[in-house]
C-alpha cells in the first residue's frame, strides 16, 4: 500500500486495489470515526455521486475502507470551491471542513469530488431548505 497521509488525526494509504485505507487516532478518534462512518452512510443512503463510498468499517480498529475519488486537487478558484462544498446541502450534509484538501477531482467522474467527512454535520429539514438554494429565485435572476 501507498502512503498517502500521515498525521496525528489520521494515516491513509492507497491500496494496489485502488481502495482508500483510513485509520483514525489522536484526540476524539473514536467520535470522529463514528461521525465520518455515520454521514457516508447518510450521503450513499441520499445517492450523492461526488464522495467516497464506504465499504468497510471497523469500529475497534478505528478503520475504514472506501472507493478511491480521484487525485488530489493543487488549486481550485475560491468561488468554484464553494459552490462544490454547497452542493452538499441538497444532500443533507454540511462538511464543516471545507478546504482544498478535502477536494479530488475524478477522471471517472469527470468532477470534483469531496472526502474527509469527520467533522461533517448531517442537516436537519430547516437546515437543508436553507443550504439549498432556490431554482425559482436563481432562474428568475434572484427575484422570486
Amino acid at each position: 500500500m501507498n502512503q498517502v497521509k500521515d498525521t496525528a488525526r489520521a494515516t491513509v494509504r492507497l491500496g494496489y486495489d485502488g481502495r482508500v485505507h483510513k485509520t483514525f487516532r489522536g484526540p476524539q478518534a473514536e467520535a470522529r470515526f463514528a461521525n465520518e462512518v455515520r454521514v457516508l452512510r447518510h450521503l450513499e443512503r441520499r445517492g450523492c455521486p461526488f464522495v467516497p463510498r464506504l465499504l468497510e468499517s471497523d469500529e475497534v480498529g478505528l478503520r475504514m475502507v472506501t472507493t478511491n475519488c480521484g487525485s488530489r486537487v493543487e488549486h481550485l478558484e475560491a468561488g468554484r470551491m464553494g459552490e462544490l462544498f454547497g452542493e452538499l446541502g441538497a444532500y443533507g450534509v454540511r462538511h464543516d471542513d471545507p478546504y482544498l484538501r478535502n477536494v479530488t477531482y475524478s477522471r471517472q467522474l469527470g468532477r470534483f469530488c469531496l472526502i474527509d467527512f469527520e467533522f461533517a454535520t448531517i442537516l436537519d429539514g430547516e437546515e437543508v431548505a436553507e443550504a439549498v438554494p432556490d431554482r425559482a429565485a436563481e432562474a428568475a435572476g434572484g427575484q422570486a
